[in-house]
């Protein structure tokens, strides 16, 4: 019924919210890795989110890294956000 559902358009149209699979806070960033499944592997992807001036900034991180489970794709998520984060700091957002 699912296959049907998606065929015909049936369902919700909005897409299910990325599942966080580790978090961690840095230098004031918050960081939310979201590894993507694709093809039996797993995508780098990841949420960079900060308050700057009352209001909060997102910044989604999305590679073209692809690891055999999800938890390896979450570590490398953190590692490569703080990287990120080093390098751009606020201008992430701007």
């Amino acid at each position: 019924m699912s296959f049907l559902k998606k065929l015909f358009g049936g369902g919700s149209a909005e897409p299910a919210a990325p599942r966080v699979a580790a978090e961690e806070t840095y230098e004031g960033f918050a960081i939310a890795a979201t590894p993507m499944a694709e093809g039996g592997q797993y995508r780098l992807a990841a949420t960079i989110t900060k308050e700057i001036g009352g209001e909060t900034k997102t910044h989604r991180l999305i590679r073209a890294d692809l690891f055999p489970s999800e938890e390896e794709a979450a570590r490398f998520a953190l590692i490569k956000a703080r990287q990120v984060i080093d390098e751009q700091g606020d201008k992430l957002f701007g």
